[in-house]
């Protein structure tokens, strides 16, 4: 059984900083292709962070340069790293490998 925790949102000022984490369990930790996601009210969907098996990683134009990802296989959890946060940053995030997604954290960036 593979499940995804996702914690660390909260509520930030407008340039502040968080880091999400992603607890993954199971055996598809190292191997696969792990996504941070978000999604705000009334919007779609929309993808953020990648880390690749390999740990490769690419970003969203819209958080390119202020978020990183990373990995840490001995703790088979995944992190997003994000700053200078803005206003439209807030949304939940999720993250999610193959078929799996987690619950989500919120994140709320607001003065």
């Amino acid at each position: 059984q593979v499940q995804l925790v996702e914690s660390g949102g909260g509520l930030v000022q407008p340039g502040g900083s968080l880091r999400l984490s992603c607890a993954v369990s199971g055996r598809i930790f190292s191997i696969n292709n792990i996504y941070w996601y978000r999604q705000a009210p009334g919007k779609q969907r929309e993808l953020v962070a990648t880390i690749t098996g390999a740990g490769s990683t690419y970003y969203g134009d819209s958080v390119r340069g202020r978020f990183t990802i990373s990995r840490d296989s001995a703790k088979n959890t995944v992190y997003l790293q994000m700053n200078s946060l803005k206003p439209e940053d807030t949304a939940m995030y999720y993250c999610n490998i193959n078929a799996y997604w987690g619950k989500g954290t919120l994140v709320t960036v607001s003065s």
